[in-house]
């Protein structure tokens, strides 16, 4: 096994490990990776062209180091002038592996948190149709703004309850966890077949329909039943 080597080997001093707290602990949750599943919600699909009873799941990734911490703003990004919020659960997982049977899935997993999928929607846009990634549109600096990560011990593993969001106090987006057309155990199992997935990681479960744009100055609050809230200004 090689050893780490001595930070005075690096060329440069490396980048802190991006992290969450944990509710009602001092604990902090080293992030690994963060994948995000794509039209988890039929009404989502639907309300972004698609046929929600043709597709496998599918999933993009954001970089760890563009979650927002609770209490911090979302500043608007560049490049763009539509940006949406996407109010998403969020699946931490305590330990990893390949090919994860479904019915094993849910021992994989530490607790459950309250994320923002914001997107550059403009951006994306124009990669759909000239068939690129979608990084520039959802992998930017600050797109993934979370809450504190509450515990299975503490929550369970939710199955249904409302989610939603409110900008400005009017309701956007509202939901209940189960539409979710990939359930959690699922999403992981099958994540699995495509990347070894690792302790550290986190998945956004997907956003139901209602998605839209926020400017500078908006406040939104989001909540998942049984896990919590969020609450992020836009700056």
């Amino acid at each position: 096994m090689n050893e780490m080597p001595h930070l005075k080997n690096y060329v440069f001093t490396p980048a802190p490990v991006p992290t969450l707290p944990i509710a009602g602990s001092e604990a902090l949750f080293p992030v690994h990776r963060i994948y995000c599943v794509g039209r988890n919600f039929a009404d989502h699909a639907i309300e972004m062209g698609h046929d929600p009873n043709k597709e496998p799941p599918f999933f993009f990734q954001k970089n760890p180091d563009t979650l927002v911490l609770p209490g911090k703003d979302f500043p608007y990004p560049s490049a763009s002038k539509d940006v949406h919020f996407e109010i998403e659960l969020v699946v931490a997982l305590h330990k990893g592996g390949t090919n994860i049977p479904v019915d094993e899935a849910l021992d994989y997993v530490f607790g459950y948190g309250v994320g923002l999928d914001m997107t550059r929607r403009d951006l994306q846009g124009e990669a759909k149709k000239l068939g690129r990634p979608w990084e520039t549109a959802k992998a930017f600096e600050a797109s993934a703004p979370c809450s504190a990560l509450h515990t299975v011990s503490e929550v369970g593993h939710p199955t249904e309850g409302a989610i939603w969001i409110k900008v400005n106090g009017e309701t956007r987006q509202s939901g209940d966890l189960n539409q979710m057309i990939w359930k959690v155990p699922e999403m992981i199992a099958y994540l699995s077949q495509l990347f070894e997935l690792k302790a550290g990681d986190l998945i956004f479960a997907g956003t139901p329909a209602g998605v839209g744009a926020i400017v500078k100055g908006d406040e939104m609050v989001g909540h998942v039943a049984g896990v919590g809230d969020i609450k992020v200004s836009v700056a």
